[in-house]
């Protein structure tokens, strides 16, 4: 996909914020978009379908969480790519964002040409995973049809954020095998990713309650596997 087909909606209530880097990302080709709170954010996602959504936390009408939230509830955004861009950096933040559904958290400031980098860096990983994987693959009664990032579960269609999908991706296919929490990190989340600690935990606490409890083994000190 060439940067000009790629749409980026950038959420943010700082006026500096969204021309400078609503700027640089338009240098760059993207079809940018700006909102600058969380209500506006919601609708103008509704309307556009961006493929990545850049969403600050701290904002007047509605925060990003909360505006994380219905994006993830609104039919054509569930798989939609949403990174945080918050001066907060503490870890019930980070936490309360993955809980939301979002994929990454990227901590303010930082300089336009390094978020753009990352952005490059996020939207190539995530082109190159859809490449890599089998459309459909079928674990017990579990089916996992990665073309429509949807998960059927005995007859019943369950629908996963991103980085939950991803995970169950992971773990599903090799069952039984322990994946250490660095190579899940790797390959879910990618090197040039920093998250905090416990987003692999939130993560597979969420996949815990929507697939079910029994499939996800904790190996202490090491990772996790998924069994049937």
């Amino acid at each position: 996909m060439k940067n000009k087909d790629v749409k980026i909606l950038l959420v943010d209530d700082e006026p500096d914020i969204l021309e400078i880097v609503g700027y640089n990302l338009s240098a760059e080709g993207y079809d940018v978009y700006t909102a600058k709170n969380g209500v506006e954010g919601v609708a103008k996602a509704k309307k556009k379908q961006p493929h990545l959504i850049i969403l600050d936390v701290m904002m007047p009408e509605m925060d990003g969480i909360e505006a994380c939230e219905i994006m993830r509830r609104t039919p054509g955004l569930e798989n939609t790519v949403i990174t945080f861009l918050t001066a907060r950096g503490e870890d019930y933040s980070q936490v309360a964002g993955f809980d939301a559904g979002a994929d990454d958290y990227i901590t303010k400031p930082i300089k336009p040409k390094v978020l753009v980098s990352k952005v490059k860096a996020l939207l190539r990983r995530v082109q190159k995973e859809s490449e890599e994987m089998e459309d459909i693959t079928k674990v017990g009664y579990i089916t996992i049809n990665r073309e429509e990032y949807k998960i059927i579960k005995k007859g019943e269609e369950i629908i996963l954020p991103r980085k939950e999908f991803e995970l169950l991706a992971l773990l599903t296919s090799k069952p039984n095998k322990v994946f250490k929490r660095e190579v899940i990190l790797d390959k879910v989340w990618g090197n040039e990713v920093v998250v905090g600690g416990r987003t692999i935990d939130v993560h597979i606490r969420k996949l815990r309650e929507k697939i079910g409890e029994d499939h996800f083994k904790t190996v202490k000190g090491v990772g996790y596997k998924f069994v049937l």
